[in-house]
């Protein structure tokens, strides 16, 4: 029977989170991932025009006569623009990761603040399938009384119809026994006579 409670315990829907966070939290939370958002994109976009600036301008060092030296300046500035465009998707990625452990804090929050609700709800379906294992338990023992009973019923029946029988073969036999005395009897006259 325990492996049956614990299967009906595991089947009944815990709401893992009953209650959701303020409109205003989330509209706040849905602001500032979108912010998040738009800096990554800035700061992608930003690097993909760096990049493209770059490789233009180390086509066109290769063009001129102190190509080292155009090249070398070329990677300085590339190198200095690339650090404002991680900047911005740092910025981005650190609003997004705070968003996301606020979010994680308050669900959390959530979640401790209904432990005494959902034991609560658990006891109380404890207690339900508690009673309908033992309910099922007396019915399967009624069942049984039952088929007992009706066993017992049948066993008297059937010994009362063999009794019945028996009677009838031994006044069967009794017949029979007296017609044939009596034939005998009859035989034994007429031979006498």
């Amino acid at each position: 029977m325990a492996p049956l409670l614990i299967a009906a315990l595991l089947a009944w829907p815990l709401a893992a989170t009953a209650s959701e966070p303020s409109p205003g939290q989330q509209a706040a939370w849905e602001a500032r991932l979108e912010q998040a958002a738009k800096l990554q994109a800035e700061g992608k976009e930003m690097q993909d025009s760096i990049d493209k600036t770059f490789d233009e301008q180390t086509k066109a060092c290769y063009k001129k006569f102190l190509v080292s030296s155009c090249l070398k300046e070329s990677k300085l500035q590339h190198s200095k623009s690339s650090h404002q465009a991680q900047r911005l998707i740092n910025e981005g990625k650190a609003i997004e990761r705070s968003v996301k452990k606020e979010q994680l804090a308050d669900k959390d929050a959530r979640q401790a603040a209904e432990v005494p609700q959902r034991e609560a709800e658990l006891k109380a379906r404890e207690r339900e399938v508690s009673a309908e294992q033992a309910e099922k338990a007396a019915q399967i023992e009624q069942t049984r009384a039952d088929k007992e009973r009706k066993a017992a019923e049948g066993a008297k029946r059937k010994a009362e119809q063999a009794e019945r029988q028996r009677k009838k073969v031994e006044e069967h036999e009794a017949r029979l026994a007296a017609k044939k005395a009596q034939a005998e009897r009859r035989a034994a006259e007429a031979e006498a006579k």
